[in-house]
């Protein structure tokens, strides 16, 4: 496959000259620079500032452990010469296809924390630690949305990860916020977040909780909420958890049970990046429904895939 490398190179350097102007234009400083624009490199590249985050996804190819490396030396080198960044910039992840939990699970790797900006906001990264960097950058757009709507709104984040809807809602204007996960790593990461960011945690709570006791209790509570975001993994089976979540079969139950958190005039913002996931017919009789994942999906994405995403209010 190596003999494919200049047209690699090639794209690379096309869309990295195009794409950093766009991204300084529109003030981020993390962003997709690849996502396996050609076969024979199934890679997605992000930059975050002056690092970057190459993810290999898993295809199945069969190679010698020899030509295998030779070739992944290749893409790398590619990356460093189109980016001209130093090799310990370049954080290599291979990607396997994800099962329950395995997307949060450590790597092995310690890694640096380190600040990105987006919009004026400020996020703490991690590019090795995890699977994941404590940011999704495909839900740009929508956290851009949720910063622009949130004057004087109730927010409510479910499965909150490390709270960058809130940051948005918060520094948006939001009159108060809860952030809801039950992971205590992933709610650190967002205190850590909101203190960035320099929000008033009278205001914006943390709230360690499985988000379907937590949507039973607020509502015996008689919570209320004019905006909510709902983002929930495809499957989890989380021992903190009481059931194994899996979110085509739970749609329903998570849904409704936000909805009962609901102002009249609300909006929940639900979304998953389940590639098989088809919404329940019953919720659009139930509910005003509204599939917005085209304006979602950012510029920089090739994979339209990479999530769905609904608009959902009371009739």
């Amino acid at each position: 496959m190596s003999e494919d490398i200049g047209a690699f190179v090639n794209r690379l350097g096309k869309n990295i000259k195009h794409l950093r102007k766009w991204a300084q234009r529109q003030d981020i400083e993390a962003w997709r620079m690849y996502d396996r624009d050609i076969p024979q490199y199934p890679f997605a590249a992000d930059i975050y500032a002056d690092h970057v985050h190459l993810q290999e996804y898993d295809t199945g190819w069969l190679m010698h452990k020899t030509d295998y490396e030779k070739w992944l030396t290749e893409v790398v080198e590619a990356v460093l010469f189109v980016t001209g960044l130093p090799k310990e910039h370049i954080h290599v992840k291979k990607r396997q296809r994800q099962k329950g939990k395995d997307q949060y699970e450590k790597t092995g790797i310690t890694g640096t924390d380190f600040v990105i900006h987006e919009h004026g906001r400020a996020f703490w990264v991690n590019l090795d630690k995890y699977l994941d960097t404590g940011l999704f950058l495909d839900h740009r757009n929508t956290r851009q949305k949720i910063g622009n709507i949130a004057t004087g709104k109730r927010f409510l984040n479910l499965f909150a990860y490390t709270g960058s809807f809130s940051v948005y809602a918060a520094t948006g204007g939001a009159l108060f916020s809860e952030t809801v996960d039950l992971s205590n790593t992933y709610l650190q990461w967002a205190q850590r977040n909101f203190d960035l960011n320099g929000l008033d945690m009278q205001a914006h709570q943390i709230v360690r909780a499985d988000v379907f006791q937590y949507l039973q209790k607020a509502v015996e509570d008689h919570k209320q909420f004019d905006l909510i975001v709902m983002d929930p993994p495809s499957f989890s089976n989380s021992k903190k958890m009481l059931d194994i979540l899996d979110i085509q079969r739970d749609q329903e139950k998570l849904i409704d049970g936000a909805m009962r958190l609901l102002s009249k005039q609300g909006s929940l913002y639900f979304s998953n990046n389940l590639r098989s996931f088809t919404l329940n017919p019953i919720l659009e009789q139930r509910y005003d429904v509204n599939n917005i994942s085209k304006k979602t999906i950012p510029e920089d994405f090739r994979n339209t895939r990479i999530h769905q995403c609904w608009e959902i209010r009371h009739r």
